[in-house]
Parts: structure tokens; sequence; C-alpha cells
């Protein structure tokens, strides 16, 4: 990182994007945590989750861009949802998930933005990373997952599989020997 920007306006291209794909993930964010359908929750996540990946794809990380998208919108949105459906929770709207404490909650989501946003702004006021393409490439980070972090990966792989088998036992009501 440098420590002088070349010029900060007018924005470029990839910067209008960013910027672009960075509010629609906020704005999905927020009405995955203020719907009160949880399908509805989990379909604002996909939409978060495809302009993370968005923003991904500017920054020129293309292999973790196609992560975010297989894992996260691939896999845990539809766990997330086969989760909802093995516990017949409600589809409709739940009066009963709201504490009534919106505005206390409000007060402290806006004052932690605030303060994370002034951190970072203050840290990184002058900082400048130019982009360059072929930093999120496969083979770097591949040879650091199979590397590094083969173990782990694999442990967590049998600890959800573990996971879903017994989701999956534990919604079951045909099988003999409980009461």
């Amino acid at each position: 990182m440098t420590s002088q920007a070349p010029g900060l306006w007018p924005p470029s291209g990839p910067e209008v994007v960013f910027l672009l794909l960075g509010a629609v993930a906020v704005g999905s964010a927020l009405l995955v945590v203020t719907t009160r359908q949880l399908v509805h929750a989990a379909l604002w996540l996909v939409v978060c989750f495809g302009a993370l990946a968005g923003g991904y794809l500017v920054l020129t990380a293309e292999f973790v861009a196609w992560v975010q998208v297989l894992i996260y919108v691939g896999a845990v949105v539809v766990l997330l949802l086969f989760g909802i459906m093995l516990t017949r929770a409600p589809i409709g709207p739940s009066a009963g998930l709201d504490s009534g404490n919106r505005w206390a909650a409000a007060v402290v989501a806006v004052a932690t933005a605030a303060v994370l946003v002034t951190v970072v702004v203050t840290g990184f006021r002058t900082a400048y990373a130019p982009l360059q393409p072929g930093q999120g490439a496969a083979e770097p980070l591949g040879a650091s997952v199979f590397r590094t972090w083969v173990l782990p990966f694999e442990a967590l792989s049998v600890l959800l599989l573990a996971a879903l088998v017994g989701a999956i036992v534990l919604s079951r009501t045909d099988i003999r020997g409980r009461e």
C-alpha cells in the first residue's frame, strides 16, 4: 500500500460499481434483519451475498467471488432454508419474534456503525492500494488451503456432515423407541 492516492475525484468506473454493490449489500443486510418473514430474510441474504461476490469481482479476486457464490449462496442459504423446513417454523409473518426494543437496538446499531466508520476512516485516510489483476487467483489461494489448512478444512466438513445427519435424525418422527 502506498500513501499517495492518485486522485479521489472523480471516481473511476470500478469504484462506482464497488460503491453501488456496497449500497446493495448494506440495504439487503438491513432487510435481512428487519423483515418479519424467515424465508424473505433468507432470500435477502442471497442478495447480500451476491453483492459481496460482485464486490470481490471488482477487487479482482475471482476465486474468492466464486467461493462466496458456491459456499455461502449455494450452501449456507440452502442449509438455512432446509433448517426452516425441517423445524416446521412458521413461514408467514411472526409477530412473536419482536421484543419491542427496536429503538434501543437502532440506537446501539447506529452508535456501533459510527464508531466503526470513524475508526476505519481515521486509520486508512491516506492509504491507497492499487488494484492488480491476479491477486485473488485460484493458484495462491489453493496452495494455501491445501498446504496449510487442509486438516481444519476436512475436520469442518466432517462436523457439518454430522450436524446434518443429527438434524435429520432429530426431525424424524417415525423412528421407533422414542416416547
